[in-house]
């Protein structure tokens, strides 16, 4: 099996590095969350013209480890522009249900011109759950949908939401809802991101493609953003691995330098091993949705090490810098924020290692 990244996964990493570097240090980055949006119009237009919103739409053309690769170098320079939720996760869902006329506005989507938001979590739920308590209901040849949506990434700015709801005969649909006809109540997320709760009342909706059970497309959604944000993860603990390192080389204690002190390169060491095992499982993730094997298993797998090595990672990291890496105006506090949010972001860890638990009667017992 082959490791290595083609020449044009290669040229798209080091494009989309090249980009958010130029774009974005601690201090300009620390000006872009405090705004309003909370992200870069103009950041998102490159991002648009470089191809990176439109990733996934053809699967001929670009497929989850193009993915994986520019989501690993925005986490790397912890980069605010919701390209998963806005762009990627919710387009996929209509490349792959939509109709020929709703599939039009991917044009928009990868253009930088259309915003998009998968509304599917509800309040109280820890993870996503079969049944919803967003219902929909037809009215002759039209639908509505009524309920909550919260957490809801780039909720507060999208044009368009791609809403789950509980069909009246069974199952779960997906409904294209235009985001002036619902209420929203926007938030700023402890990491610098924005979310919304979406209250929908009767709001007028289009089926995504027939008014089916989309269980599935739902499930493999949630699937692909999982894989999304472990390749973010591992582009962010790269970089604050990085950081602690060249911060150990240069700061002095007792006249020399921390990489002096056999203690502290052993933690440094350990921070690699964490690294390393992530890495390899964000990867193990990428390609087997790229191979059409998208597996809730495989997912939890990934994402229980991811959050496992995040943590260790975020922890020693700070306590490696001491105190100045709480500050604001450092960015080692940021990485740890983005990591700890990652972690609890579509299931914790504590969550994905239950449902690993609860399919172990899956395999056979190995005897020796």
């Amino acid at each position: 099996m082959d490791f290595q990244l083609t020449d044009e996964q290669t040229l798209l990493r080091d494009t989309t590095r090249e980009l958010l570097s130029r774009s974005y240090d601690p201090e300009s980055r620390n000006k872009v969350i405090g705004t309003d949006l909370g992200w870069s119009r103009e950041v998102w237009s490159q991002l648009a013209d470089t191809g990176i919103l439109g990733l996934g739409f053809d699967p001929e053309e670009a497929g989850q480890i193009e993915i994986m690769v520019v989501l690993a170098e925005a986490g790397r320079r912890l980069a605010p522009e919701p390209i998963l939720h806005a762009a990627l996760a919710p387009g996929a869902l209509i490349a792959e249900l939509g109709t020929d006329a709703q599939k039009e506005q991917l044009d928009d989507v990868a253009a930088g011109q259309r915003l998009l938001a998968f509304a599917h979590l509800e309040p109280g739920r820890r993870t996503p759950a079969a049944g919803l308590d967003t219902k929909a209901v037809a009215q002759g040849d039209s639908w509505t949908v009524s309920g909550r949506k919260n957490p809801v990434l780039a909720g507060d700015c999208a044009d368009t939401l791609v809403v789950s709801a509980a069909l009246p005969d069974g199952g779960t649909g997906l409904f294209l809802v235009d985001a002036a006809s619902v209420t929203r109540h926007p938030y700023r997320t402890f990491d610098g991101q924005r979310g919304a709760q979406i209250d929908l009342d009767a709001a007028p909706a289009e089926p995504l493609g027939e008014a089916a059970d989309a269980s599935r497309a739902v499930r493999d959604a949630v699937i692909r953003v999982q894989a999304g944000l472990c390749a973010e993860a591992v582009g962010a603990m790269e970089e604050a691995l990085r950081l602690t390192t060249d911060y150990l080389k240069t700061r002095k204690q007792f006249g020399v330098t921390l990489n002096k002190f056999q203690a502290l390169t052993q933690r440094a060491a350990d921070m690699y091993v964490s690294l390393e095992l992530a890495h390899s499982m964000s990867l193990y993730a990428s390609m087997s949705i790229a191979d059409g094997n998208l597996d809730p298993v495989i997912a939890s797998r990934a994402k229980l090490q991811i959050g496992r090595s995040g943590r260790h990672i975020a922890q020693e990291s700070i306590q490696l810098h001491g105190g100045i890496g709480v500050t604001a105006e450092y960015p080692v506090a940021h990485y740890a924020a983005r990591l700890t949010a990652i972690e609890h972001t579509l299931g914790t860890s504590g969550d994905h290692l239950h449902n690993l638990i609860d399919h172990i009667g899956d395999y056979d017992l190995a005897r020796l």
